[in-house]
């Protein structure tokens, strides 16, 4: 594994000044956009299976709203790089009440272990080292890995570790911060029933509207996708980010940025979380600017033999590859 700092290379080269500062710039209705987008797909399925009642529009709801709780994680994530909203305020509120709490995720644990991942890329200490490593599998081992993922056993197992983590203080790659942190939370009060209250409040809301409009058992479908597809959703993109690489050592080659089609983005890959390549090459590039970046990098040819993959099957085979024993 990577022991050191890799060389700059010549992408750095290629971007100018102004070009930087405009990447770089946030911009506070994009992210709002985002958001609303997101739970507007969210009511859109909900819709779908009030008007049109059925197998196929429960299927389809369960898939998209597990894809758009990824889209929440996603905008979590960059809560965690300061890049959803220029106020610091703003930024871990928001990302924390509309985006993280209702999965059952937390910006303030989130965001100590994953700026680590960044820090230490593929090194021993990389909290998200045994998920770059887990593939290839076998055809035979994948489709047991779907199984959990679609019949919930992932998700109770993120559910176990999760109240560990928070009602027990139990050591993980996402311990809380025996720190004041976002709350006001004193050192000696980092654990405890508390940390579900952001949970607790977020989804007895959504329950509350819901029932509101006459539809409490919508709800349903939310629980279920966070169950299933959710998982799913996140196995994908974590296969796609850093698996197979081809040089963890090589910046160009140790993160791949996947070219999505729409219905890849609407269920796998949303928010520009595709492109994680360059998101590794300048972390603090808002998801809404990545795409920019990504062409400004293609067209000058700073993303030759890059670890680039147009379309999510190509990489699933592979991770799929290994021979049977």
């Amino acid at each position: 594994m990577k022991t050191a700092t890799t060389a700059p290379t010549n992408w750095r080269n290629v971007l100018t000044d102004e070009e930087r500062r405009q990447l770089l710039s946030t911009n506070n209705w994009r992210a709002w956009l985002s958001i609303g987008l997101n739970w507007g797909l969210v009511a859109v399925s909900f819709a779908g299976v009030v008007y049109s009642p059925g197998l196929l529009s429960v299927v389809v709801a369960i898939a998209v709203i597990g894809g758009r709780q990824l889209g929440f994680a996603v905008l979590m994530h960059e809560a965690a790089h300061q890049t959803l909203f220029a106020n610091r305020t703003l930024n871990d509120w928001v990302g924390n009440w509309l985006c993280a709490y209702p999965i059952w995720a937390d910006l303030v644990p989130y965001r100590k272990y994953h700026l680590r991942h960044h820090a230490k890329n593929w090194t021993d200490e990389d909290p998200d080292l045994d998920l770059a490593t887990k593939y290839p599998v076998t055809r035979a081992s994948m489709r047991r890995k779907v199984w959990r993922d679609l019949s919930g056993q992932v998700a109770w197992k993120r559910i176990r570790a999760t109240l560990a983590r928070d009602l027990s203080g139990a050591a993980s790659k996402s311990a809380r911060l025996n720190t004041r942190s976002l709350g006001g939370r004193a050192p000696n009060d980092s654990v405890g029933i508390h940390n579900l209250r952001g949970v607790i409040v977020t989804n007895a809301i959504l329950l509350a509207v819901l029932f509101a409009l006459g539809h409490p058992a919508l709800y349903l479908l939310w629980v279920v996708a966070w169950f299933t597809t959710y998982s799913l959703a996140t196995r994908i993109r974590s296969i796609a980010e850093h698996n197979l690489v081809r040089d963890p050592n090589d910046e160009l080659q140790n993160s791949r940025t996947t070219i999505a089609r729409w219905w890849e983005r609407l269920l796998t890959a949303p928010n520009r979380v595709n492109f994680h390549l360059e998101h590794h090459l300048l972390m603090t590039v808002p998801y809404y600017n990545l795409p920019r970046m990504h062409k400004i990098l293609r067209d000058r040819h700073a993303l030759e033999g890059a670890l680039l993959e147009h379309g999510y099957p190509g990489i699933l085979r592979r991770a799929a590859s290994a021979p049977s024993r």
